[in-house]
């Protein structure tokens, strides 16, 4: 089997593209692809390994290529609220997270978007075993957004 990696590139940029244009920043992929990680790194740090695996095996080269970018195995952070969770993912985003995540409601307004893009690669059946290991802030989201 021959690796392509300039399709997977290409299909990574047209990704990235749609989600920039989701989350209504159509001119700056960048920072699109920044929020992109670190609400995909925000998700790994709270399931488990066992739900990562099950999860980015659906998903296409370039998205676990961003979802695994830099994993490293550490203690699972505690996160109850959707507050906490954007804390953790202005936390992984680093000295770019008050740009790029203003305010909480901007930030759940891109993870409402994350997961809605999500769905095109992911079964029912596997986001609603993700439902059932995320906090109950989180399982709305994936209910709302990605289960319809």
């Amino acid at each position: 089997m021959a690796l392509n990696f300039n399709q997977f590139a290409k299909e990574g940029n047209a990704f990235l593209k749609e989600f920039a244009k989701k989350i209504n920043m159509p001119n700056d992929t960048d920072k699109a692809g920044r929020i992109l990680s670190s609400i995909l790194h925000g998700l790994r740090e709270v399931i488990t390994i066992e739900e990562s695996l099950q999860l980015i095996s659906q998903f296409p080269m370039f998205l676990k290529a961003v979802y695994v970018n830099k994993w490293t195995t550490r203690k699972k952070q505690k996160v109850k609220s959707m507050t906490d969770f954007v804390d953790l993912i202005r936390e992984l985003n680093g000295v770019t997270a008050l740009n790029d995540f203003e305010s909480e409601e901007v930030a759940e307004n891109y993870i409402n978007s994350t997961f809605m893009l999500l769905r095109k690669y992911v079964s029912l059946g596997e986001l609603e075993d993700l439902r059932t290991v995320l906090p109950k802030d989180l399982k709305s989201i994936v209910y709302q957004n990605a289960m319809f």
